[in-house]
């Protein structure tokens, strides 16, 4: 066994292989081949090809990316002109619905303009992700799965690259025989594309005070596919519906899409800003999958996959500014999400692809510095990607607190007024802050939920559908910075100990305590159920609760 780390130099890093990180890559390839042509062309000096590297903390590509998704295929376009003719893992929309679900019934609803997804293509994000890895590798761009990234390389306070998760630690933090330290990734350039509430933008974030005019505020989505028997008939149906179960107090939304091969995918996505300590996603979700609309659809499937994921969803006035010294921000990490629209891969991509026009800047230049890659923050402002967030600036927070009549009266003026409303900023606050204690809120259902093992289920019963799986002799990856007595007396008194409720994946469960310690139960942290959608990390009303990279496994998502 060694202290020593391998270490690994690269061009441009790109840290997370979602949409954003993958287009980056593909599209600094294409433009240094574009530089390099024209540079020959004019019996110019041309760039050395540079290392290209796209690190993946999941196992195989894709197996942790999960979207709804609609896709609204400008990116794409522009990225892969002709992606159709190559079969990229897509099906055009065929028919677009919106329906407000009351218990019982479903009526139609028109679509705000923003809404339509005609001309438009669905599928499984993770399917598209792997198409896309494919293409990278066979542009000879390193594409490095099973890679971790654990922490930020940063001397003199310019980022140089990541440092990978050590291998072979024990649950109790002694090393194994198998012990393996983990590499350091330098990079003139990185690229951090590491998702939703993503560990490593957390800390680049607070350590250059590079925080949005408002925080970042979230959803959580949960999904299942199911397999039905003649779906495929209807593939590119996509549905909408507001309403049943949430109701009009809380922001949030279902979607239920036919992606082909009698696939249908569907899910409720919910904003982590409400009241109820004891609000579960995952609970409201199979309660949604039993209204008749819904129920009908689902008649003689199977739920073949399920997972879920956080999403930013504050937009605009919520992005971080997207560099610090050698280091830049795309995608969920940056939050091109637009919430209004549902729309995040075509974002995510575009972000990517103008962070590589930058670093491709960076390599011409040989710096990495303010000079250089503070002209992604401009190129992101004058894009199409910035022009549409700014649109829709203010979105979030006019819905933040449901969809009343005061909420659409926002929308409506905001539309009215090229996204301005009443004022050029809304505030908002972080959503934890947002949540109430124990017993100052009604319950949201008379009676307890009881899943069929059917149509409902369990959240055991689905993470076993995700695939998930984490080597159980390891430190936990779900780090809680407070001492027990936290647990199981402060936070079980204040609010009934929330995160049992708002983890979707049963990951926090309180268990009868041990004879004479503090309080009736305990917190016990099943780490191996985690999906890794980072909800704890973001509705815990304290904020103690840390995710952080385990030294390797996850979901294994298909389809999703």
């Amino acid at each position: 066994m060694t202290d020593e780390r391998e270490v690994l130099d690269v061009d441009v890093l790109f840290v997370g292989a979602g949409p954003a990180g993958l287009a980056g890559a593909l599209h600094l390839k294409n433009k240094v081949d574009e530089h390099n042509a024209l540079a020959a062309e004019k019996g110019e000096p041309t760039l050395d090809e540079p290392m290209i590297a796209v690190i993946e903390k999941a196992d195989n590509v894709g197996a942790h990316t999960i979207s709804g998704a609609v896709v609204d295929p400008r990116g794409l376009d522009e990225l892969v002109p002709d992606w159709r003719e190559q079969g990229a893992p897509l099906v055009p929309v065929t028919s677009d619905e919106m329906k407000f679900l009351s218990k019982g019934g479903a009526i139609g609803m028109p679509h705000p303009p923003w809404m339509k997804n005609h001309g438009f293509s669905t599928g499984s994000l993770n399917n598209l992700v792997r198409w896309l890895a494919e293409k990278a590798e066979a542009a000879e761009i390193n594409v490095f799965p099973g890679f971790p990234a654990s922490d930020l390389i940063v001397e003199d306070d310019v980022v140089k690259g990541v440092t990978t998760n050590d291998k072979g630690v024990s649950a109790s933090g002694e090393r194994k025989a198998n012990f393996e330290p983990g590499v350091e990734i330098r990079a003139p350039v990185t690229v951090l594309c590491d998702g939703s509430r993503g560990h490593l933008t957390k800390r680049l974030v607070s350590r250059f005070g590079m925080e949005g005019a408002n925080p970042q505020v979230y959803e959580t989505g949960v999904k299942e596919t199911w397999e039905v028997p003649g779906a495929s008939a209807q593939a590119g149906r996509v549905i909408h519906t507001m309403g049943w179960p949430l109701g009009l107090g809380i922001f949030g939304g279902s979607f239920i899409y036919y992606i082909g091969d009698d696939l249908i995918t569907l899910g409720l996505v919910v904003g982590l800003d409400t009241e109820d300590p004891a609000m579960d996603i995952h609970e409201e979700f199979q309660r949604f999958k039993t209204h008749p609309f819904v129920r009908t659809l689902l008649e003689g499937g199977t739920r073949v996959n399920y997972g879920a994921k956080s999403l930013p969803a504050g937009g605009w006035w919520s992005m971080p500014r997207p560099w610090a010294p050698g280091v830049m921000l795309a995608g969920d990490s940056l939050g091109t999400l637009n919430t209004a629209r549902l729309k995040g891969v075509h974002g995510a991509m575009k972000s990517g692809m103008l962070a590589a026009e930058t670093a491709l800047r960076a390599l011409l230049e040989k710096r990495a510095d303010e000079g250089v890659l503070s002209g992604y923050a401009t190129a992101l402002e004058e894009s199409w990607l910035g022009k549409e967030l700014y649109r829709f600036r203010n979105f979030h927070q006019a819905v933040a607190h449901g969809l009343g009549p005061g909420a659409m009266f926002h929308v409506g003026l905001q539309m009215l007024t090229g996204g301005r409303g009443v004022k050029e900023r809304y505030t908002c606050e972080p959503g934890h802050a947002r949540m109430k204690r124990k017993g100052t809120v009604k319950p949201r259902h008379a009676e307890p939920f009881k899943p069929d093992g059917k149509l409902t289920f369990d959240k055991l019963t689905n993470v076993f559908h995700s695939g998930t799986k984490h080597e159980e002799d390891q430190p936990c990856h779900l780090v809680v910075h407070a001492d027990p007595e936290h647990c199981s007396v402060k936070c079980a008194q204040e609010y009934g100990n929330p995160c049992q409720h708002f983890c979707p994946a049963a990951v926090y469960e309180m268990v009868p305590n041990d004879a004479g310690a503090a309080g009736d139960e305990k917190l016990q942290i099943n780490f191996s159920n985690c999906v890794h959608c980072k909800t704890c990390d973001i509705m815990d009303p304290y904020q103690v609760i840390e995710w952080v990279t385990p030294e390797g496994g996850g979901p294994a998502y298909v389809n999703l």
